[in-house]
């Protein structure tokens, strides 16, 4: 998981940025959820990266786009 050099200076701005207008201040206030968003996130990569010997892409490929549609929607319909 190694980061870009290229992708150095987008994060330190936006991190900049992010504290200039307390927007982190919503993660504080929201750690819990934070915390269990962060950890699905690692165990769904690593979980994703083991399927990917195991499962073929014909089938990863679709159930990742049904995935992301699915979230698509609900984004979409949250108010």
């Amino acid at each position: 998981m190694a980061i870009t050099r290229q992708s150095w200076p987008t994060m330190l701005v936006a991190f900049a940025r992010y504290s200039r207008d307390n927007s982190f201040s919503v993660l504080r206030q929201n750690l819990r959820f934070a915390t269990v968003m962060v950890a699905g996130s690692i165990v769904g990569a690593l979980l994703g990266g083991l399927l990917l010997g195991v499962v073929p892409d014909l089938v990863l490929i679709p159930a990742l786009a049904i995935i992301l549609l699915i979230s698509a929607v609900k984004i979409a319909r949250h108010d």
